[in-house]
């Protein structure tokens, strides 16, 4: 989970302890009681307008677009992938209505290639409904940390926002084959397990809605299929475990995450397989010596960790 959307859990936390709080100091304190009422106003307010700060729908798909992980094309476009089961030029003409004609020039929609592989420069993935984002660097629709933000929209009564964001992950079984790490071409093979189920009943519990709930129900088998089959079941246990498709290292830390001299992650773990003697496991696994690599086991499990 990321920074933010910790931040965010920790103020409805603090709402509630503060609230806790109020009956003591209503009788002996009434000018503190005032100031803690006018506290958790200014709270809840900020936490309200934050839904809508963080929130991006394809009104905002040129800010959704960017990628701080990545660069821009040379033209200063960023590429939207619309998966291949969509009808190209509906999508377009839908983005325009949305869009102002500025914002739309800065992006570029493109069809998904069949072989996801083939993509040759990473983009947003499209999705139909807005979501919230986690904040900071983080501008795409995470699985994990949505189930946190969804708790919270519900919590504050954004219900339509919170089944939105339920409705992209079920277009995300269907066109992309699973709930992604987050809507970005570059975590296509991989999958985080948010609280899918759990946040369908979120939203059925306020709205009610039997149909909406019934026709969950298939993305629901299929997204349970995928994380109780090989490869994220295992034989060996009966366990199923984190597992990304892809292979070699990940396109975000050779673009993006590197530290002060210019190494990545991985130029400092052959550093430190250069350096140091390790007895607890076989290290030739995970890197080949002779010709100073990392193998391809090491990046399936740092994928895999992602």
């Amino acid at each position: 989970m990321t920074k933010t959307s910790s931040v965010i859990i920790c103020l409805f936390f603090l709402i509630a302890v503060l609230f806790l709080a109020l009956p003591r100091a209503a009788s002996t304190r009434p000018s503190a009681d005032r100031a803690t009422a006018q506290q958790l106003v200014a709270i809840q307010k900020y936490i309200k307008e934050g839904w809508h700060t963080l929130t991006r729908s394809n009104a905002q798909l040129a800010k959704a677009a960017v990628d701080p992980k990545f660069h821009p094309q040379a033209d200063n476009h960023w590429p939207v992938y619309v998966p291949r089961s969509e009808n190209l030029k509906r999508i377009e003409q839908t983005l325009r209505a949305q869009m102002s004609p500025q914002d739309f020039a800065r992006i570029e929609i493109r069809p998904l290639p069949a072989d996801t592989r083939e993509v040759s420069e990473p983009g947003l993935l499209y999705l139909p409904y807005p979501y919230v984002v986690p904040g900071g660097r983080f501008n795409e629709m995470y699985g994990w940390d949505s189930y946190f933000i969804q708790v919270g929209l519900v919590r504050d009564g954004e219900i339509e926002l919170a089944q939105n964001m339920v409705d992209n992950f079920l277009y995300e079984i269907q066109n992309y084959g699973r709930i992604l790490n987050a809507n970005r071409t570059y975590y296509l093979s991989r999958s985080q397990p948010p609280f899918l189920t759990q946040m369908i009943l979120n939203v059925y519990r306020t709205k009610r809605d039997r149909k909406w709930l019934s026709n969950t129900v298939p993305a629901i088998e299929k997204y349970y299929s995928s994380w109780t089959s090989e490869p994220h079941m295992t034989q060996e246990t009966g366990l199923s475990r984190y597992y990304d498709l892809g292979e070699g290292p990940a396109p975000e830390v050779l673009s993006d995450e590197r530290d002060a001299q210019g190494r990545t992650h991985y130029d400092r773990v052959k550093e430190y397989y250069r350096t140091h003697e390790i007895k607890d496991y076989d290290v030739s696994q995970y890197y080949d010596k002779e010709k100073d690599q990392l193998t391809p086991l090491y990046y399936k499990g740092d994928r895999s960790m992602r």
